[in-house]
């Protein structure tokens, strides 16, 4: 059978034993924050978000994937978004950030992969926006690439990310529900001694606030110490960085991307992209010496696109003053929370290269240590 078709076998394979565990950190009851999520609890909330993944499971040892995230269903490069991306700790191979500092703005779908994918997935981005119409003069590309090292369950050196398999997830991305769990780039990923993945979720503040929207995707890879709202799980499980069953190290990654409605410039995405790594450290994480843990946040507002051409040397814009922001921040706190427990909740255990093992969240279990803390889990 060739590679192609095992992929898609494997893949189905997966799927089918996932089903069990295709609820979200809510359908237990577990509902992290004040505020409450859109109607997908995702990034695809946020209107004109779309997420699109390709999913690479094969053989013994090929665990990986791709995961693209797109601004809007134009052309990006065209029609650039305001953003902006926060460093938590730079153990990493996050393409595109300088110019993205620099200039405030995203020209390219993003795409999430493994770390010695980015090289091709960088090359596919520049192809895949050379090749739009509208494009036929550009000169310069700026992709934006982020990734984590899947290496423990995945065979890493063997690259196996190619740049049809970046085409196949940006073309394939659709708003809507998003899948989670072992998809995409989270398919060979590790989070708290457990099997990571991919996660998502979204909040929408109330209407005298705006109502506007943030969601989060997140690509989990990195330790600590797990805690689901509030509760010291990894803690009660005695399976934790420096405790005696998981003394390794919390090295790894995490990805977060977030997106909003928000008519922001690039200075207050920077403000609300800080404020996601206060979502990761209250799930425990600790951005480790070893840990590239980075976050990307744009506005997808159409008022604030910035076009790559103009008559004018002006640009003007409505956007949103410091004194709108805390709400913002508050929903990219809990939002980035739950999209990464929603990643451990919905990964399935996988066997990898060498025969290496990732053991599931064990839910039941959780769900019983939050009981006898007195956690309401009917809530």
């Amino acid at each position: 059978m060739p590679l192609r078709l095992l992929v898609v076998a494997f893949a189905l394979l997966c799927w089918s034993s996932a089903d069990a565990r295709q609820k979200n950190l809510r359908e237990y009851g577990i509902a992290p924050g004040v505020l409450q999520p859109g109607p997908l609890n995702a990034i695809t909330d946020v209107p004109g978000v779309k997420v699109g993944q390709k999913t690479l499971v094969s053989g013994n040892d090929i665990r990986t994937g791709v995961t693209a995230i797109l601004p809007h269903a134009g052309n990006i490069f065209q029609d650039k978004v305001p953003a902006a991306v926060y460093v938590g700790n730079g153990f990493g191979k996050l393409v595109g950030t300088t110019q993205v500092a620099e200039l405030g703005n995203i020209e390219t779908p993003i795409v999430l992969t493994n770390t010695l994918g980015v090289p091709v997935a960088a090359d596919a981005l520049i192809g895949f926006t050379l090749a739009l119409p509208g494009n036929d003069g550009v000169g310069s590309v700026n992709p934006v690439v982020g990734e984590t090292n899947d290496g423990y369950l995945n065979d890493i050196r063997g690259r196996h990310v190619t740049r049809r398999d970046v085409l196949d997830a940006i073309a394939s991305a659709a708003g809507g529900k998003v899948a989670q769990g072992n998809v995409g780039a989270g398919t060979g990923t590790m989070a708290f001694g457990f099997k990571g993945g991919i996660g998502t979720s979204s909040r929408k503040l109330p209407e005298n606030l705006g109502g506007h929207v943030v969601g989060v995707l997140v690509q989990t890879n990195f330790g600590g110490v797990l805690s689901v709202d509030g509760v010291q799980v990894g803690k009660a499980l005695r399976k934790h960085y420096l405790s005696d069953e998981l003394n390794d190290s919390p090295d790894g990654s995490c990805m977060i991307v977030v997106a909003t409605d928000a008519p922001l410039d690039a200075r207050n995405l920077e403000r609300l992209a800080k404020r996601a790594m206060l979502g990761l450290a209250r799930t425990g994480g600790i951005a480790s010496n070893g840990s590239g843990d980075y976050v990307i946040a744009f506005s997808a507002n159409d008022s604030v696109r910035i076009v790559h051409e103009s008559d004018s040397p002006l640009r003007q814009a409505t956007v949103l003053r410091n004194d709108a922001m805390s709400p913002l921040f508050m929903a990219a706190i809990e939002a980035t929370e739950e999209a990464i427990l929603n990643s451990l909740f919905h990964a399935e255990a996988m066997v990898g290269r060498d025969g290496h093992e990732a053991a599931a969240l064990p839910v039941d279990e959780v769900l019983g240590i939050m009981e006898q803390h007195r956690y309401d889990v009917s809530r």
